[in-house]
C-alpha cells in the first residue's frame, strides 16, 4: 500500500467518527427542567415533530409499549444450565455521597477502586457471604475454620419470589443489600439484612424501585461506595400514554402494598437535556441514576436523569456515572450523547458524539480525562446487544474540562481510529496500566497501544482467538480456546507489547465469562496467582484452575474440582438459573477457595502446587435429595 492511498484511507476513517470541532461553550452544565407541565409540553412538540416527519395520523396507531423503538434482537448465546429454555424474559435531590472505600473486603474483580460492584460472593469479617439460587448463606473461616454458619432467604417473609430473580448482593459494615428484579411487583428489589457476630443472617426489610430491567450480559446493575448504594436504570417514556408511569418511585414493601404505595423519586428539576430534539419513534428513555442510603433506619432515594435515546452503556467512576446514549438506527456523526453524572449531587453535564462503547469496560477516567473505546454501529449493552458489534474502531479522549451543556460535538481531533476487530460477536477490552487491549473471538491477533502517548498501535499475534483480556498488574493476560483447549497467554506491556508465555490447558472452555469470573492475587513484584472457572470437556465437570504468574511465565498450579456425579435437589423457589454463574476463585489473605455451586473448596500450596485440603457443603438442609445425573 502506497503512502498516498494510507492516507486518504486513514482520512476517510477520521471522517467516519468526527465532525466540526466544538463551538464555544454554552453553559458547563446540561438544562434543567421546571415542572412537569414543562416536560409535557417537550413531549407534545417531540411527538408532534415525528408525526409530521413520519406524516403519520395524530394518534399513534398503538402506544409506545406495543411500538417501542428497540435495537433488533442478537441471536442468544448457550447459557449454562439450560438458561435459555428457563430464562423468562426480562423485561435526585441533591444527595450527597460520601467517597470513600469499600468496607468489605473486595475478593472480586472491580473495574474501578473503591467503586464495589453487585456479586455473587462477598467477604465480611470471618465470613464468606453467598446469595445463590434465591437463597443467602454464610461460610465461617475466620480462625482457619471452614464451616457452614448460616441460611435464609434472600427475599422478605411475606413476599412470593416468584417472578423475581435475584442478582446481586453487596455488604457494608454488616448490612447486606441483595439486589434482584421483579416482574411480579415491577422493578429493582432491594432487600436488607444484618449479619451479626456468629455468622447468622437477619431479615430487616425490603424496598422496591420502579424501574426498567437492568440486565445485560456484561454489566452489573449496582454499585456501592461507602454506605451508598448506586443504581442506573433506563426507563422508556411514553408520549402516547402517561410518561410519568415509568418514573423512578420507591415503597417499603409490606405485606398488601399497591401501587399507590409507591412516591415518586424523581422531580422534574433533577431531569436534564441538551437542546437537541429527541425522536419519539426512535425510543425516548430517563437514563436515571438512584442513589440511596443503605445504613439510614429508613432507606431513602433521590434520582437524577437524563433525557436520550434507548441505546446505552454506563460507567461508574469514583466520583460520577457515566452514560452513553445512542440511536439504534441512526449511526450519524455526532447522533451519539455522552452524559457525565457526577454523585456529589451536582448538575449533569454532557457532549456529542459518534458510535458506541462496547460495555462499561470501554471507559477508563483517569487524571482529568475520560477514554472511550468506540465501535462504529453498537446499540448499547442491553441484554446480549454489547456482543453484537460492527463498524470501525475508535479511542475517544476527552477532558473532563470540555463537558457542557450538551450542545457541542467532540472534534476530531478528540478521536484516534484504530484497526478494526475482526468479529461482530464478542469484542473484549480492557484498560491496563497505561495501555488499552481490546480482540475479539473471531481473530488470533489483539491490537494493543498506550492510550494516553503517542504511538502505534501495535498487534499481537497469539494461538487462539481472544474471549477474555485481563490484568496481571500492569501487564495483561488473554484467554481463549483452541481445537477444544482453554489458552492463557501473558503478554508484557512495557516498551512495546509482547507475548511471554502461553498456558494450555487440554480439553477445557472458560466457566464464566463475565468479569467477576477471573481474579489476578500479586504476591511480590512480578508474582501471583491466577484463578478461573473451568469447564471440562467430555464429563462437563467444573472447577477452579489455579495458575502460578512468574515473571509473566505461566504455569500449572492445580485445581480444585467440583464433587462429579452429584446433584442437588435444592427445592428452589426464585433465581433457579445461575444468570452470573455458581463459580469464582476466592483468595483471603494466603488462603484460597472455590466456590462452586453449594461448596466452598480450600486449598493448600506447597512446593508451587495446589490441592484440596477441605471443602464445606453448604446446601439448604430442607428437602436435599444427592441423586445421580
Amino acid at each position: 500500500m502506497t503512502r498516498k492511498l494510507a492516507g486518504t484511507i486513514l482520512l476517510l476513517l477520521c471522517m467516519v467518527f468526527a465532525t466540526t470541532p466544538a463551538a464555544a461553550a454554552h453553559g458547563r452544565s446540561l438544562q434543567a427542567l421546571h415542572s412537569d407541565a414543562e416536560f409535557s409540553a417537550l413531549l407534545a412538540k417531540w411527538k408532534q415533530k415525528a408525526q409530521r416527519q413520519l406524516q403519520a395520523p395524530t394518534e399513534a396507531p398503538m402506544s409506545m409499549a406495543a411500538n417501542a423503538a428497540a435495537p433488533p434482537s442478537p441471536p442468544m448465546q448457550a447459557l449454562p444450565m439450560g438458561a435459555v429454555a428457563d430464562m423468562k424474559a426480562k423485561d435526585l435531590d441533591k444527595a450527597e455521597v460520601a467517597i470513600s472505600g469499600v468496607t468489605g473486603a473486595a475478593i472480586t474483580n472491580v473495574q474501578t477502586q473503591g467503586v464495589d460492584e453487585g456479586d455473587i460472593v462477598k467477604q465480611y469479617g470471618d465470613y464468606l457471604i453467598v446469595l445463590r439460587r434465591g437463597r443467602l448463606f454464610t461460610v465461617r473461616i475466620g480462625g482457619d475454620a471452614l464451616q457452614p454458619a448460616s441460611a435464609v432467604n434472600a427475599y422478605a417473609p411475606d413476599v412470593d419470589p416468584d417472578g423475581t430473580w435475584y442478582d446481586e448482593m453487596l455488604i457494608a459494615d454488616g448490612r447486606i443489600a441483595v439486589i434482584g428484579y421483579s416482574y411480579a411487583r415491577g422493578g429493582t428489589e432491594i432487600g436488607l439484612f444484618d449479619l451479626d457476630h456468629q455468622g447468622r443472617i437477619h431479615y430487616r426489610s425490603t424496598y422496591q424501585m420502579r424501574s426498567s430491567d437492568y440486565y445485560s450480559s456484561r454489566n452489573y446493575a449496582s454499585r456501592l461506595i461507602g454506605h451508598q448504594l448506586i443504581f442506573y436504570a433506563p426507563m422508556p417514556v411514553d408520549p402516547w400514554g402517561d410518561p410519568y408511569s415509568g418514573f423512578p418511585a420507591l415503597r417499603h414493601w409490606r405485606n398488601g402494598a399497591t401501587p399507590a404505595d409507591f412516591h415518586r423519586i424523581l422531580p422534574a428539576t433533577r431531569i436534564y437535556r441538551s437542546g437537541a430534539d429527541l425522536d419519539p419513534n426512535d425510543g425516548i428513555t430517563l437514563h436515571s441514576v438512584s442513589i440511596c442510603n443503605l445504613d439510614a433506619p429508613e432507606m431513602s432515594c433521590r434520582s437524577t436523569a437524563v433525557l436520550g435515546p434507548s441505546g446505552r452503556v454506563f460507567y461508574v467512576s469514583a466520583d460520577s456515572v457515566y452514560v452513553w446514549t445512542s440511536s439504534w438506527r441512526d449511526h450519524a456523526v455526532g447522533s451519539s450523547s455522552l452524559f457525565r453524572i457526577p454523585l456529589d449531587g451536582s448538575a449533569p453535564s454532557g457532549l456529542r458524539a459518534t458510535g458506541s462503547p462496547i460495555d462499561q469496560m470501554s471507559f477508563l477516567q483517569r487524571d482529568g480525562w475520560l477514554n472511550v473505546l468506540l465501535n462504529r454501529e453498537g446499540n448499547g449493552e442491553g441484554m446480549w446487544a454489547a456482543n453484537d458489534m460492527a463498524g470501525s474502531m475508535a479511542l475517544l479522549r476527552l477532558r473532563l474540562a470540555d463537558f457542557g451543556d450538551g450542545s457541542d460535538t467532540a472534534p476530531r481531533r478528540d478521536y484516534r481510529v484504530l484497526p478494526d476487530a475482526t468479529s461482530q460477536w464478542g469484542l473484549q477490552n480492557r484498560y491496563v496500566g497505561d495501555w488499552l487491549v481490546y480482540g475479539s473471538p473471531g481473530s488470533d491477533v489483539a491490537h494493543a497501544f498506550r492510550f494516553a502517548a503517542p504511538g502505534p498501535v501495535q498487534d499481537v499475534k497469539l494461538d487462539h482467538p481472544v474471549e477474555r483480556i485481563d490484568a496481571l498488574g500492569d501487564d495483561a493476560i488473554l484467554v481463549g480456546s483452541h481445537g477444544g483447549d482453554l489458552h492463557f497467554t501473558s503478554v508484557a506491556l512495557r516498551r512495546e507489547a509482547k507475548v511471554a508465555s502461553t498456558y494450555v490447558q487440554p480439553n477445557a472452555a472458560q466457566g464464566d465469562a463475565r468479569t467477576h469470573g477471573f481474579f489476578y492475587r500479586p504476591d511480590d513484584e512480578g508474582k501471583g496467582i491466577v484463578g478461573l472457572p473451568i469447564v471440562r470437556g467430555g464429563d462437563g465437570s467444573a472447577a477452579v484452575l489455579y495458575l502460578r504468574n512468574l515473571a509473566l511465565r505461566l504455569s500449572r498450579m492445580g485445581s480444585l474440582d467440583s464433587k462429579a456425579g452429584v446433584r442437588i435437589d435444592d427445592a428452589c423457589k426464585a433465581s433457579c438459573v445461575d444468570w452470573y454463574g455458581n463459580a469464582r476463585p476466592i483468595f483471603v489473605g494466603d488462603r484460597v477457595f472455590a466456590l462452586l455451586g453449594y461448596e466452598l473448596v480450600e486449598g493448600r500450596i506447597a512446593g508451587g502446587a495446589i490441592g484440596e485440603r477441605r471443602r464445606a457443603d453448604f446446601a439448604p438442609a430442607t428437602a436435599v435429595a444427592r441423586v445421580a445425573p
